[in-house]
């Protein structure tokens, strides 16, 4: 029977997920009448949204029986560290890996590497979105820690974010702010945040609720300031690939003359 306590959960988990893709399959009707799609059109529609429905429920259902409770179990061990700075290179840790399992992070860097015909690979945009996040997490800690006001953080993220966007390219300016609102999907939001919450609770002088959020916006943050500074690089490399694409036609229009 102790095994059974893992579906425990399971029916409402997946009643709201039906209640969420509700209005997609409400479309599907709308679709045939409006625009007269193939039946094989329709029936990949009514196939892709049966999977959905089954992997979101598990998906959603696991992160919950496997992070949340476990997450605040970690968070209160790593709160009652003797050197709590300790928690800093741990989030930063978990940080890192909860992104690069984000499944909505992965079908975004396969877009933009479809999309741009594999002028923006997939991994270093995974890398990148990985890396920063796990940075501003590291930073997060350090908020809980030392009793960093948030707003002194998120002010001045969206600050510099605000100054980048004066100088990013507009295709990674895109790209940047639609990485920060898929880079805190269910994992990032159960793992992540749970941790959080798990070191404020045994941690003198903080607030479960006042300190323990706040982690999932920078999550979001990260991605804003890594992809714009991403298209500085990008741009860089392609300036001097086109310098030196030019040096040996110079220097062949000299020999010439």
């Amino acid at each position: 029977m102790s095994g059974l306590i893992i579906f425990e959960g399971l029916l409402q988990t997946a009643q709201e997920v039906f209640f969420a893709l509700l209005p997609m399959v409400l479309l599907v009707p709308v679709l045939h009448f409006a625009f007269h799609p193939p039946k094989s059109t329709l029936l990949n529609i009514v196939k892709g949204l049966g999977l959905t429905f089954v992997g979101v429920t598990l998906l959603l259902h696991g992160v919950h029986i496997g992070f949340i409770s476990p997450g605040r179990s970690i968070g209160a061990a790593i709160g009652s560290l003797q050197h709590k700075w300790l928690a800093i290179p741990i989030g930063a840790f978990i940080g890192f890996v909860a992104v690069m399992a984000e499944p909505a992070v992965q079908v975004l860097c396969s877009q933009v590497d479809e999309a741009s015909s594999g002028s923006v690979t997939r991994r270093p945009l995974l890398l990148t979105l990985a890396g920063s996040s796990s940075l501003l997490v590291g930073l997060g800690m350090a908020r809980l820690v030392y009793g960093i006001p948030f707003t002194w953080i998120i002010y001045t993220g969206y600050a510099i974010a605000l100054v980048l966007l004066q100088f990013a390219d507009p295709v990674f300016s895109a790209i940047a702010f639609d990485s920060g609102g898929v880079a805190t999907g269910p994992m990032v939001a159960t793992l992540v945040l749970s941790v959080g919450i798990g070191i404020a609770q045994v941690t003198e002088g903080r607030d479960a609720v006042l300190d323990g959020f706040g982690l999932v916006a920078l999550v979001a943050l990260a991605p804003i300031l890594s992809i714009m500074v991403l298209g500085q690089v990008y741009r860089r490399k392609d300036d001097v690939d086109a310098s030196n694409s030019e040096r040996p036609d110079s220097g062949n229009s000299e020999e010439g003359v």
